[in-house]
């Protein structure tokens, strides 16, 4: 797009419709309702979601900056959430010792932080290989 405010409100409109799917779909796999419990004030919820929300707008920015065409954009950005969603199920699998969304789900707040910094983590991980494709 050749003129930059179009471009802006384009990438914004996408941006926001793709992280509300995206947090549909962590909502959907997920042993435990984020919204609900962030009502209750559950703050291991609240970290963990936060650190995806902020983890899927990163990949986002780098699929953004990498790209010329939107649609470009909207494929990096899409792949970079599913290896997020890899990259949680990872982290799931990879702590035997505990259940990690059982512990969120009962405000384990050290978990909480744990997944918050897991997904941003990760989504510099993955937003630099964007980058670097």
């Amino acid at each position: 797009m050749s003129n930059p405010i179009a471009a802006t409100l384009a990438y914004f409109s996408v941006g926001i419709l793709l992280l509300i799917v995206c947090l549909a779909c962590f909502e959907w796999v997920t042993r435990y309702n984020c919204w609900t419990e962030i009502r209750k004030g559950n703050v291991a919820v609240a970290l963990a979601t936060g650190g995806k929300i902020v983890g899927i707008c990163n990949v986002f920015r780098y699929a953004i900056q990498a790209q010329s065409a939107i649609y470009e954009s909207i494929g990096w950005a899409v792949l970079g959430f599913v290896l997020l969603l890899a990259g949680y199920f990872l982290f799931e699998f990879l702590t035997p010792v505990l259940r990690v969304d059982d512990e969120i789900a009962k405000d384990n707040r050290a978990v909480g932080l744990i997944s918050f910094l897991v997904s941003i983590s990760l989504s510099f991980i993955i937003g630099s290989s964007i980058t670097y494709g």
